[in-house]
């Protein structure tokens, strides 16, 4: 059984993303550069009220997933929360990795978010986040799932 730990990231900088970074641009997805450079330039630090920046690692301390969660941007109600930046390993994809950092990061914005928002534009995305009880949005170019927290 694989063993894995959760952690809050409050200093993106000390933590070594460099093979995230290289696999998910070897991928085509660019939100792990965006999420450095962001958070270099002081544009997105996961800083706000409500919000984070969480990393699993593995067994060797290595970083295998991450993923955060913001006030969403788009919207002018602060009671809803975006999810961002997420990405598992490919090796680490399907061993429930990606599940546990989902749920950490809801059960952490249950305290303060109602809604939680997202923008996925591939199959693989949106089977995953419809299995953790998200509901596909439509109207909205900036969402493709939401999930409400407190009815």
């Amino acid at each position: 059984m694989l063993e894995f730990r959760i952690e809050k990231i409050t200093d993106l900088p000390r933590i070594d993303l460099s093979p995230l970074l290289l696999e998910s641009k070897e991928e085509g997805f660019r939100f792990i550069v965006r999420l450095v450079n962001d958070y270099k330039n002081g544009t997105n630090t996961f800083n706000k009220r409500g919000e984070g920046l969480y990393g699993v690692f593995n067994e060797d301390d290595d970083l295998i997933a991450i993923g955060g969660i913001n006030i969403d941007p788009y919207s002018n109600d602060p009671q809803i929360g975006r999810l961002r930046r997420f990405y598992v390993s490919k090796a680490y994809r399907r061993k429930g990795v990606g599940r546990f950092l989902v749920n950490k990061i809801l059960f952490d914005a249950r305290r303060t978010f109602e809604e939680i928002v997202l923008h996925t534009d591939t199959e693989t995305g949106a089977l995953f986040y419809t299995s953790l009880g998200f509901k596909k949005s439509s109207g909205d170019p900036n969402t493709s799932h939401y999930l409400k927290l407190k009815i």
